[in-house]
């Protein structure tokens, strides 16, 4: 074992907490994508900031590399260990510390999930919204700076971190900002460690912004006759500066999967899903104007909804796309990816995208949270044809540089992890040399998550 004295060491402090049991490593070892699976050495399941501290500065002693695990649902591999080293688990740091209503602001351990926020939060008129629609935790949300469904109106991750506790590379504890709304004291460490997807230290404890629970929700679906008059909804909704919660689009392949694999009969066409949230005058005005320039589009079979009953039962098929698309080819690999773009380019964007999918062997649905230009494809292959496996890489390079040619970017949810490596020097040239004085500056030894994010 390339680690012996660190494991050594590792095991002398936490006993039990510490695995070394193959099925436990490979489990932390990959991630809900495509990317093969690669174990550490160890697992440690830390239950303090103390306990990560302690490990990460013993690893940092015998140049052990350490890769920071939240639930595992990165997409890019961001969890493998492609070194080996030690895995350390946060998902048993679950305290919601302290809840400041007045000010609408919380504290809490990483490991705490999202639902587990906002299940606390239900009874005081408070929300959490960031949604990437999985049971995340919200230290691996920070790391992966992860947005979703509510990203139109919220923002993503980037916006509702106030604070960060992280242990750095040596082992020490530091606190990045305080609970003010603004700052202009020093660098912004807390957004310098947004994002940094574990390679510059472990996030253990977040302060995050709240959200009051709007007193009207609606939520809707509108079909459209083709994905260009889909797209130009949206744009035009954005423009008017109407204020939807969430706007996602469903192409017309996906759902005709949602219709197979749930048994539904939607209508088989692009497919625009919306929520609005406010006064219940407000919400009526929005939907009545989100309404006008829809159907000004060619937009029908508009329908609307605002009991929460309802208002899930229009969100089954956007939240069970992934699984729909799988059922569409059982055996196959499934590769997810994503792009960003202004929206001014999204239905160029995406309508180039659909003619690339239609002339190559593989098969893929699209959907978008198309507020702010963000879509994906869910693409299908066989993973014994090599035929197949090389038309899906070359699809998702050509996809990436067409957003990054349009002034976006290759990944507006997914971060880089091992997967997208390549396509960040495509998008950030010389910024790159910076970004590893950065690395080298905070990480000296190379320690942390490495093979990830930078390219080699």
């Amino acid at each position: 074992m390339p680690y012996e004295n660190a494991v050594t060491a590792l095991q002398a402090r936490f006993h039990d907490q510490l695995s070394l049991q193959m099925p436990e490593r490979q489990a932390h070892g990959r991630d809900e994508g495509g990317h093969e699976g690669m174990p550490p050495d160890a697992v440690l399941r830390a239950h303090s900031t103390g306990d990560v501290a302690d490990a990460v500065a013993i690893c940092s002693r015998y140049r052990m590399p350490v890769i920071p695990f939240g639930a595992g649902t990165s997409l890019e591999g961001h969890v493998c260990a492609p070194l080996g080293g030690l895995t350390i688990d946060l998902s048993a740091m679950q305290d919601i510390l302290t809840l400041n209503e007045t000010d609408q602001d919380v504290r809490v351990q990483a490991g705490v999930t999202r639902q587990a926020l906002n299940a606390y939060l239900r009874d005081k008129g408070l929300f959490f919204p960031v949604d990437p629609g999985s049971e995340c935790t919200l230290g691996g949300m920070a790391a992966t700076r992860a947005s979703g469904t509510n990203a139109v109106r919220y923002g993503t991750m980037r916006e509702q971190v106030l604070s960060l506790q992280v242990v750095t590379t040596s082992g020490e504890i530091i606190e990045t900002g305080t609970r003010a709304r603004k700052s202009a004291a020093g660098l912004d460490l807390s957004h310098l460690f947004v994002g940094s997807e574990g390679t510059l230290g472990v996030i253990t404890e977040l302060s995050l912004k709240l959200h009051g629970i709007p007193e009207k929700q609606a939520a809707g679906v509108c079909r459209f006759p083709n994905l260009k008059a889909a797209t130009d909804t949206v744009m035009n909704t954005i423009q008017m500066g109407i204020p939807v919660s969430r706007i996602e689009l469903l192409d017309e392949l996906s759902i005709r999967a949602v219709n197979a694999h749930a048994g539904t009969t939607h209508i088989e066409a692009p497919t625009l899903f919306l929520e609005f949230g406010g006064t219940p005058a407000g919400v009526d005005e929005q939907i009545a104007t989100f309404t006008d320039l829809a159907l000004s589009c060619g937009g029908a079979h508009i329908e609307f909804a605002d009991n929460q009953e309802n208002i899930s039962r229009m969100w089954h098929a956007r939240h069970n796309l992934y699984y729909a698309t799988l059922a569409m080819g059982p055996g196959k690999r499934i590769v997810t990816t994503d792009v960003c773009v202004p929206i001014s380019r999204l239905g160029d964007c995406m309508l180039e995208t659909r003619g690339d999918l239609q002339n190559s062997p593989i098969m893929a649905t699209m959907l978008g949270h198309v507020g702010d230009g963000n879509f994906h494809t869910i693409m299908l292959a066989d993973p014994d044809s090599r035929e197949e496996m090389a038309a899906m890489q070359a699809l998702n390079e050509r996809m990436v540089r067409r957003a990054i040619e349009m002034g976006g970017t290759c990944t507006g949810e997914h971060g880089i992890g091992m997967g997208k490596r390549t396509f960040l020097e495509w998008e950030k040239g010389p910024a790159l040399a910076l970004m590893r004085q950065i690395k080298t500056a905070l990480d000296p030894h190379g320690i942390m998550n490495p093979g990830k994010m930078l390219p080699d």
